[in-house]
């Protein structure tokens, strides 16, 4: 993969992770948060700094997928959280990181495990700095175990 697709996926993966947030926080659905992205924020510069380029078909392919499978991606991300935890109880940030995360380590064969999750922790970290990237990265990493056995007895 080449660089500049690296990079505009890496852009459509926090793309998606703030659309999931915004769909939660304001309650929209998934079609017009898409076509809000598509129309006002993958154009245009920030103070005359052009933003970066993000693969929209990725970005649309995360954002559906989740909102799609969400059921299954929430059962996964419960079945790895503590005992007394439940999802509702995480950040709503942390929760959009980990559907993303989860789906792509579930439901996308095509994206190696281990980019997955080192670009999921890496955006974790631009949104907190305490222990939430540590917290996020063992449950990516349970749940990346999970597919993988699965995988295999399939």
């Amino acid at each position: 993969m080449t660089a500049p697709l690296r990079q505009a996926r890496s852009v459509a993966r926090l793309a998606a992770v703030q659309a999931l947030y915004q769909m939660e926080a304001g309650g929209s659905g998934v079609e017009a948060v898409v076509r809000e992205f598509h129309d006002h924020r993958f154009v245009g510069d920030i103070d005359g700094t052009p933003l970066a380029a993000a693969d929209e078909a990725f970005f649309d392919k995360l954002a559906r997928g989740v909102v799609e499978h969400q059921t299954s991606v929430d059962r996964a991300i419960r079945a790895r959280l503590a005992a007394n935890w439940k999802l509702d109880r995480i950040d709503a940030t942390a929760r959009a990181i980990l559907r993303c995360a989860v789906f792509e380590l579930t439901l996308c064969p095509d994206v190696p495990v281990e980019v997955a999750m080192d670009e999921y922790i890496e955006i974790a970290k631009s949104f907190f700095s305490g222990a939430e990237p540590g917290f996020i990265n063992g449950v990516l990493d349970a749940v990346a175990r999970d597919a993988r056995r699965e995988t295999r007895s399939a």
